[in-house]
């Protein structure tokens, strides 16, 4: 199964400590991949260098200095989160090649989209009984670091893995009438999902995490749940089916 966490929960050191120790309570039962962004703790190094955030649809803009900055950022804290998973090992995408990337758009400047995953690295490691823990940088076609997006490369290692694939943020799932709690969607078809976008329920941050999530089942993925990582016990019930919003083909 693959994890992918970052956001919110990374703020607080004692919550990243739980979300680490229920990935490794998951994986007594099932080989599991972690991939993590770090958005707060990009910012908070680039903020110290002067360094100004953009972003465009969502996505940082990303100069060769602040490339430098998020590289740096994230290797620490890929560091961090293994240790604190256990019986892990940290890569970022030059390792090995595990992430390669094109250049998504020339005017976002170092940002990148996964075209190749190094699907072989991680079998190896998860027969091992090794958890990788993956920062999303890549290794693009310079052969110079590029940043991506955390969700986007889940998705694509997800689907190269052919594992399901859990996305926690910092809402339970999709709703059908945000924020009633009652219209939390336990499943959704990727049909409902479409129709969902086209109708205005799913609608703001909640779209590119419906949208990473249709990508992992497009890219084979059997599935791909959307719950939350800021209550203990969340991840376990996810993996089960039994909280956030699971969606399938």
């Amino acid at each position: 199964m693959i994890v992918k966490y970052g956001g919110n929960a990374m703020k607080s050191a004692g919550l990243r400590r739980a979300v680490a120790g229920e990935i490794a309570a998951l994986r007594a039962g099932v080989p599991v991949v972690v991939v993590h962004g770090g958005g707060p703790v990009i910012e908070r190094e680039l903020a110290a260098r002067g360094i100004a955030s953009e972003f465009r649809g969502g996505l940082r803009v990303t100069s060769p200095d602040a490339m430098n900055v998020v590289e740096m950022a994230l290797a620490q804290l890929n560091k961090q989160l293994s240790q604190d998973v256990g019986a892990a090992v940290g890569l970022l995408g030059r390792d090995s090649r595990l992430l390669v990337a094109g250049v998504l758009d020339p005017a976002l400047g170092r940002v990148g989209r996964v075209t190749e995953v190094n699907a072989d690295l991680l079998r190896t490691l998860l027969g091992a009984g090794i958890t990788p823990v993956v920062g999303c940088v890549a290794v693009g076609p310079d052969g110079e670091a590029l940043n991506v997006n955390a969700d986007t490369a889940a998705a694509a290692v997800a689907g190269a893995l052919g594992e399901g694939i859990v996305f926690l943020t910092d809402v339970d799932g999709v709703y059908r009438a945000y924020p009633d709690p009652d219209s939390l969607a336990p499943h959704l078809t990727r049909a409902e999902a479409e129709a969902g976008i086209r109708g205005g329920w799913i609608a703001g941050g909640m779209i590119p995490k419906v949208r990473a999530a249709l990508d992992a089942l497009d890219a084979g993925a059997p599935f791909a749940v959307i719950a939350s990582g800021m209550r203990a016990g969340v991840l376990a019930a996810a993996a089960r089916g039994e909280a956030g919003t699971r969606l399938t083909p």
